[in-house]
């Protein structure tokens, strides 16, 4: 057994020498594995092939030789490896960050383009899991490119790179002409123009470029079922007001960015398309009951999910009516864990929509915001007000017992687990040491 205080140590100056036996012997292992047993868990739902439509020119968006391992080797892999991490590197996997919190030196919205020294000492001291890029962070492709490289060289964890690129109006990538990447309208038009086909071939479409440049999560598909028309913070990102409809087109959308092997992400749970707020603003509740939620705005979300989603991105509305609180959905317990998790069964990642939103800082600290969201069953808090902050009290609460090493391990083994599958970790990514890993004595 390797104390606590022996474990920072080696966190800090020896983790390459550590996790490179730890891939040696892991690599051997998987190997076994699969020869005794096969490459299929029991139980293990098959989602239906979709098979991709033809475009006007008569071929196929082609999709790529899967980088990643099987479930099983995924599973057993995530949890040799969660068998190796501190407290502390569990705990920088729950929190994806933009490049401000990384390096807040110029301010809350400094358009970083490249990695500093300081985003450098704050991926070795919190060990993110993930890093989401805005239009501001992105310039050309070469940049982009550049940016990504660094920052996963400097991550003692290979990271999720994300991005919202949804296509239409929010288009961090598509809506700049130096990127070179191809330009899609509005869901809106979308849904009211075009069908399913044109959907997954859209998704493959922008899941490719953007893989090329080295993101692999998207934050879309909007999942908004949009009913009101007085919803502007959804406004034209939503397929439509028929719920069988938007289901339909969700389901291609998702099947479209995961044959490019990136992740996709469905948004806002517990569907906010009938609300007339802005959580970006301010606190807004949806006046919807359960029945309503069911019978409307859980559909594409279970179409979605079935289709393979790797994430739902909880939104910050409050649902009153269900929870018969004010609390915003990414801190309710009944939303995320027992409507979400155990209703409708979804086993992947549970994200948290950004926790600078004007909803949440208003009434929360980032403190009690982190901590609120991860008891209620959170697995990735998205860009908390104050990372520092955020992250020492998700410590401190599992040093002291009050989160559980059961509670802390679900979690990440479930990030884990995913960026084994989808190739973004890899037995030889922990045979290469980081620039972050090297001691600051050896270092030149």
């Amino acid at each position: 057994m390797i104390y606590q205080n022996e474990r920072k140590d080696i966190f800090s100056h020896g983790c390459y020498f550590r996790k490179k036996l730890w891939a040696v012997g892991l690599s051997m292992s998987i190997l076994l594995s699969s020869v005794l047993t096969g490459c299929t868990l029991p139980g293990q739902k098959k989602v239906e092939e979709y098979i991709p439509p033809e475009t006007t020119a008569g071929t196929q968006t082609e999709e790529p030789e899967q980088p990643g391992m099987s479930e099983q080797d995924a599973t057993y892999a995530s949890l040799e490896y969660l068998d190796t991490m501190s407290d502390e590197e569990k705990v920088g996997q729950l929190f994806t960050v933009n490049l401000e919190s990384l390096d807040n030196t110029k301010g809350d919205y400094f358009e970083h383009r490249k990695i500093t020294k300081k985003m450098k000492k704050s991926l070795e001291k919190y060990c993110v899991g993930g890093v989401i890029l805005f239009s501001r962070n992105i310039w050309n492709r070469k940049q982009t490119k550049k940016l990504i490289r660094k920052l996963q060289k400097n991550s003692t964890t290979p990271l999720f790179i994300a991005v919202d690129e949804e296509g239409g109006d929010v288009a961090r990538i598509g809506n700049n002409e130096k990127m070179k990447t191809t330009t899609f309208p509005t869901m809106e038009e979308i849904g009211e123009n075009k069908d399913a086909d044109y959907v997954y071939e859209m998704a493959a479409t922008i899941g490719k470029q953007i893989y090329k440049l080295g993101f692999n999560v998207d934050f879309a598909p909007v999942a908004d079922v949009k009913t009101s028309e007085m919803n502007s913070e959804i406004g034209t990102r939503s397929f439509g007001d028929d719920p069988d409809k938007v289901a339909e087109f969700v389901s291609a959308y998702v099947k479209g960015l995961e044959s490019q092997n990136v992740c996709s992400t469905l948004k806002h749970f517990p569907g906010q398309g009938a609300s007339s707020g802005d959580t970006h603003q301010g606190s807004v509740d949806l006046d919807s009951s359960i029945s309503k939620l069911r019978k409307i705005d859980f559909v594409p979300f279970v179409s979605g999910m079935n289709a393979g989603a790797d994430f739902v991105m909880i939104s910050h509305i409050s649902v009153s009516r269900v929870t018969e609180t004010s609390e915003p959905a990414s801190m309710s317990k009944l939303i995320m864990t027992t409507i979400l998790r155990e209703e409708l069964n979804f086993g992947g990642l549970i994200v948290t929509d950004a926790f600078d939103m004007a909803s949440i800082t208003e009434k929360y600290s980032a403190v009690d915001a982190a901590v609120k969201s991860f008891d209620a069953g959170a697995d990735i808090i998205l860009m908390p007000e104050d990372l520092p902050k955020a992250y020492e009290a998700v410590l401190k609460k599992v040093q002291s017992g009050k989160i559980t090493q059961k509670r802390l391990n679900d979690t990440v083994q479930r990030i884990l687990k995913l960026k084994f599958k989808k190739g973004i970790m890899t037995l030889e990514d922990m045979e290469t040491p980081t620039e972050t890993l090297v001691p600051e004595s050896s270092a030149k």
